[in-house]
């Protein structure tokens, strides 16, 4: 299989690094969105980061549906079994994900909008759901610790992590670590293990 896609996307690197936890083979083709749109296009007319192109050829794409996938060709999941846990689970990869798309609204916004035409009170209340999904985020995580290693690290310590990471890359003036301490030392944590150092985002 083909994971096709950069890994300064959160949602890439999310594939990548839950495909590794899985021991799913994979080979990563760093192809942009942006500047090789048109070579992306000729593996997914769509142009959607991550792009998986499976062995019989099929093309999938979104995160979450590749990683649906991979588990289900592996025979092992990301996801706790406990019906307790795995909403618990389901909830911090949601608020994780927000967070994710938020960052990417501002990102545009600033980078890809003229400045004449950005609109700052849209600015202002996409920063107010970014700060309100951490918020969120920071209340799951301190509540209910997710586990750091990788032997039992599972989906929502994967999202959490890549989310928190990529936002300090791209807006480390939006977050604040000393606002959210318990996400900034999970994510720290997270990225030491060497599944997350061989998916860098940069």
């Amino acid at each position: 299989m083909q994971l096709v896609g950069m890994l300064d996307s959160p949602f890439v690197r999310r594939a990548a690094i839950s495909l590794r936890l899985l021991g799913v083979p994979c080979v990563h083709r760093s192809v942009s969105v942006f500047s090789t749109f048109e070579q992306f296009r000729e593996i997914n007319p769509v142009v959607k980061a991550p792009t998986l192109v499976c062995d019989d050829g099929t093309v999938l794409m979104d995160s979450t549906l590749i990683i649906d996938h991979a588990e289900a060709t592996c025979g092992r999941s990301l996801m706790p079994r406990d019906a307790t846990e795995r909403l618990r689970a389901t909830r911090v990869i949601g608020l994780a994900l927000a967070a994710c798309e938020k960052t990417v609204q501002i990102v545009y916004e600033r980078n890809l909008r003229p400045a004449e035409k950005q609109h700052q009170p849209w600015l202002d209340r996409v920063h107010g759901q970014l700060i309100a999904a951490y918020s969120a985020l920071e209340h799951e995580v301190a509540a209910h610790p997710l586990s750091g290693e990788e032997g039992t690290m599972t989906q929502a310590g994967v999202s959490a992590a890549v989310a928190w990471a990529f936002t300090q890359l791209l807006l480390p003036d939006a977050v604040a670590p000393g606002d959210f301490p318990v996400l900034a030392a999970y994510s720290a944590q997270a990225e030491s293990l060497p599944v997350f150092l061989a998916a860098p985002q940069v």
